[in-house]
């Protein structure tokens, strides 16, 4: 059974960094590209970036040089590192793998 556990949201204020976690189970992990969305309210689900299984990152123009992803293959673990944040940033997060998406994790950037 795969499953992906994001953690890590939280309040932040703007110019403020945040490191969220996604946690995988049920798969070998170590060969599989992971993925990072966001969905904020009335507001469609897009892409933001992901990790090959050799390390190899691809961030959306938008949010490139403010966020990076890096993966731990011995804990199983993805990280969106968010730096610069902004109140558009604000959304919940998710992460997806194996066409499984995670619970997501809430990101709230306010003054």
């Amino acid at each position: 059974q795969v499953q992906l556990m994001e953690s890590g949201g939280g309040l932040v204020q703007p110019g403020g960094s945040l490191t969220l976690s996604c946690a995988a189970s049920g798969f070998l992990f170590s060969t599989d590209a992971m993925t990072w969305y966001r969905q904020a309210p009335g507001k469609v689900r897009e892409w933001i970036g992901s990790v090959g299984a050799g390390g190899r990152t691809n961030i959306r123009d938008f949010v490139r040089g403010r966020f990076t992803i890096s993966r731990a293959d011995d804990k199983r673990t993805v990280y969106l590192h968010m730096n610069n944040l902004k109140p558009e940033d604000t959304a919940v997060y998710y992460c997806f793998a194996r066409e499984t998406w995670g619970q997501g994790t809430q990101v709230t950037v306010s003054s």
